[in-house]
């Protein structure tokens, strides 16, 4: 463009105004006069600051339901293996017992098992208490009535 082409226009910003436009122009590889240039038509331009959301509601909605429901399933997994490891936990007591004591009697081995119910049951009643059940004064509750 030609100097002709041209046409002066002045303004006075403080000078810590002119400060950040120089460092801003400074940052865009640009003189301060082209920096105020490009932002004087880029103010210009009219755009839109609406701004469409991605998804629906209803959308989202689905969404958070199908977690829900992914999460239920893998808490009822959870569930489940802990029942089975439970078991096996169990079973493996009893084969110990049964190694240490060859020719166990089925009475002997009931004997152990029934030996060991208050400790499992203290097990379970600790890890329940707070979560699922509570303790009163005189006995255990659901916690939901607490």
């Amino acid at each position: 463009m030609a100097d002709t082409d041209k046409q002066s226009a002045m303004t006075y910003p403080t000078p810590e105004q002119y400060q950040g436009w120089k460092d801003d122009a400074d940052d865009m590889d640009m003189s301060v006069s082209e920096w105020m240039q490009a932002m004087i038509e880029a103010g210009r331009k009219k755009f839109d600051a609406q701004v469409e959301p991605d998804e629906g509601i209803q959308e989202i909605r689905d969404k958070r339901n199908e977690l829900k429901n992914q999460l239920e399933e893998a808490q009822e997994r959870i569930r489940e293996l802990e029942v089975r490891h439970q078991r096996r936990l169990e079973r493996d007591e009893i084969i110990e017992f049964v190694e240490e004591n060859p020719g166990a009697t089925f009475d002997d081995i009931t004997r152990k098992v029934i030996d060991t119910v208050p400790e499992r049951v203290q097990r379970h009643l600790d890890e329940l208490e707070g979560d699922a059940l509570y303790i009163d004064e005189d006995g255990y509750y659901p916690e939901s009535d607490g």
